[in-house]
């Protein structure tokens, strides 16, 4: 009965539904794969920062490799330019964190155009099934029948109540998921701080 329901919408209806899927999609990709980053960065900053206080670089540097973490990328990046000055050095840690950021924020683009353009593919829909029930209304010679004009109208309105009930989980995702983001880089960072303090304090 409900897929009876959806498909009045007309043929709009399948890329809004297949929206719909993406979104979904999306989200528990991102959320498993920030879990997962999570669990493998937990600490990992305070263990390389304290192997190199304590002398180990060696040890840093595996156990910033083997965390396969954004926080591990980035620390494990520095340390093959350690040997250089501080400017350098600094912007070779500046440009690790965007290039990891820029991986954490994959696919969040798509979920902002989905946002986009759900509602405006059910406005569209609309729009269609309304030119339906006015040829209707001229096909009828002007004898409008009100169930047929009011189940025309019904109708060609489901398709934006569609694309709004897809837009708007996707835009809460999206601003969700960017937060996440956003606290990730605020730990890469700090971690890279202390990376950077620990170094100096070894020269």
């Amino acid at each position: 009965m409900t897929f009876e329901f959806i498909a009045k919408g007309g043929i709009l209806v399948i890329p809004i539904l297949a929206c719909s899927v993406l979104v979904l999609a999306i989200f528990f990709e991102r959320i498993v794969r920030f879990s997962l980053m999570r669990a493998r960065g937990a600490g990992l900053a305070d263990r390389v920062v304290g192997l190199l206080k304590s002398g180990d670089a060696d040890a840093a540097a595996r156990t910033a490799e083997k965390s396969n973490s954004p926080m591990g990328r980035v620390l494990r990046k520095a340390m093959e330019y350690t040997d250089q000055d501080r400017e350098v050095l600094e912007t070779v840690v500046n440009h690790a964190t965007e290039e990891e950021v820029r991986h954490l924020s994959r696919y969040l683009q798509a979920l902002a155009t989905i946002g986009n353009i759900a509602p405006l593919l059910g406005l569209l829909g609309t729009v269609i099934g309304m030119i339906k029930a006015f040829m209707v209304i001229q096909d009828m010679g002007g004898k409008v029948n009100a169930s047929v004009l009011a189940g025309g109208i019904w109708e060609a309105m489901l398709t934006t109540a569609l694309g709004l009930a897809v837009a708007l989980p996707a835009m809460v995702i999206h601003s969700y998921l960017i937060s996440r983001v956003d606290r990730y880089e605020a730990r890469i960072q700090e971690g890279a701080v202390a990376f950077l303090a620990a170094l100096a304090g070894r020269k």
